[in-house]
């Protein structure tokens, strides 16, 4: 069984326990009979390269995993498309106006047992803006994508992986 992370109804405010529900156990209300899903988040990255080289941004002191570094990226709004989240995390990020591509990636991210995500990773080519880090990150730079520097997410290594993979195949 897995740790219960939410105790009280979203709708009436009842406790909160683990039932079986089809072929889960999902959080149910004892007083309203509501069945919670505990869904992942959705996040979303766009990987900018340069020759060989790929844009990460450090991750400031009071974000998560401080001082390590990361493919820019964020979280998608309730309300918002998932092209528009990209481009506005990246935008917030990097100072940089970017268009996007295909999607490169999509990933379920483990790394942090209190927050499931599904990581989105767009191609993407600066059209605009001028680069300086901002909200989570405190710098932002180009690497060689067989030397980039110590990364906060697991995901990450993943992308970069697939990235050096293809640059291997062409």
């Amino acid at each position: 069984m897995r740790k219960q992370r939410y105790t009280f109804c979203p709708k009436c405010g009842g406790k909160l326990h683990y039932r079986p529900v089809g072929e889960r156990q999902r959080l149910v209300c004892t007083d309203c009979a509501a069945t919670m899903y505990e869904n992942p988040i959705v996040g979303v990255a766009a990987i900018v390269r340069q020759n060989d080289a790929i844009l990460l941004g450090r991750r400031a002191a009071a974000a998560s995993y401080p001082g390590l570094w990361c493919i820019p990226c964020g979280y998608v709004e309730y309300d918002e498309d998932i092209r528009d989240a990209a481009k506005r995390e990246f935008l917030e990020e990097t100072g940089l106006v970017i268009e996007l591509g295909k999607v490169y990636a999509v990933l379920s991210n483990f790394h942090n047992p209190a927050v499931h995500t599904v990581g989105v990773w767009f191609e993407a080519k600066v059209v605009g803006g001028a680069l300086c880090p901002g909200d989570d990150l405190d710098r932002v730079d180009y690497f060689p994508l067989d030397s980039v520097p110590d990364l906060a997410f697991p995901t990450d290594h993943d992308v970069i992986r697939m990235l050096q993979a293809d640059m291997k195949n062409k």
